[in-house]
């Protein structure tokens, strides 16, 4: 289980040299990060107010548009599922290493896995992430629950029911985007474009020498929407303008992210 980071990376006092990004890659290098801009915070409750309804479908389409990012609250999803699920996905990456052992996999093809990072541009294949990741189909839920970990004993009853209450979050979205822009609001719906959903959990252990690393490389989702769970440790950052921006996690709000399969639609 060296493999995994969540395994022995609070062991370690210096950062081993296969986790070292080359000085052009290391955070913060020829980057100006700004910690005073941050990305739009909409709150859905105004779309219950017919007046503001109008306001409130143009500010995220505005921006889906500028940003790629928006920040919802007042989003309907239950504050205590949100809490407990945070909870039991860190106690996830906590199991013992035997245990963890057996949600290990290497083969991308294998539906539920726990594995470790590496970027997807690196041509040194020793060049690691500091990150583990666990992933797993959630949509729809009956057909995929049975395959998930049985402990933490509690992780199919949150995850399982947050990731009903995320897709329910996701295809309002959808439906706001598509009546902003002028289609009809089932248009992803009815395309068949909205179906599927992964769990996809990053857990990032403390860092000895996090100058050094990084947890995720530079990249865009290639799907229709992200809809990100953040903790409450400020890390995402996201490319406006040729700037990076710090987004400011906020504790009961869900981050979403316009894909590439959205912009091309």
């Amino acid at each position: 289980m060296e493999k995994l980071v969540s395994s022995w990376g609070n062991n370690v006092k210096a950062l081993p040299h296969n986790y070292i990004f080359p000085p052009e890659l290391r955070p913060g290098n020829n980057l100006k990060i700004s910690f005073t801009t941050n990305i739009p915070v909409i709150d859905l409750s105004e779309l219950e107010n017919h007046h503001h309804r109008f306001q409130t479908i143009q500010k995220i389409i505005k921006a889906s548009e500028e940003f790629g990012f928006f920040q919802v609250i007042n989003h309907g999803v239950d504050i205590n599922l949100m809490k407990e699920t945070r909870k039991v996905m860190k106690e996830l990456f906590e199991m013992g290493d035997e245990y963890k052992q057996k949600l290990y996999s290497e083969d991308p093809l294998k539906p539920c896995r726990l594995y470790t990072s590496r970027p997807t541009y690196a041509t040194d294949d020793n060049l690691h992430l500091w990150r583990d990741s666990f992933i797993h189909p959630c949509h729809p839920l009956d057909q995929w629950q049975h395959l998930w970990p049985q402990n933490p004993t509690k992780y199919r009853e949150y995850v399982g029911a947050c990731s009903v209450e995320v897709k329910k979050l996701a295809s309002r979205m959808l439906r706001l985007i598509s009546e902003g822009v002028g289609l009809e609001c089932e248009y992803f719906e009815k395309g068949g474009l909205s179906g599927s959903m992964l769990v996809s959990l990053n857990h990032y252990p403390a860092c000895p020498e996090p100058s050094l690393t990084l947890g995720v490389s530079k990249h865009s989702d290639p799907n229709l929407v992200t809809i990100l769970l953040q903790d409450y440790v400020s890390g995402l950052q996201v490319l406006h303008n040729g700037q990076w921006i710090a987004v400011e996690p906020l504790p009961d709000a869900f981050l979403v992210n316009v894909g590439f399969q959205l912009q091309v639609h």
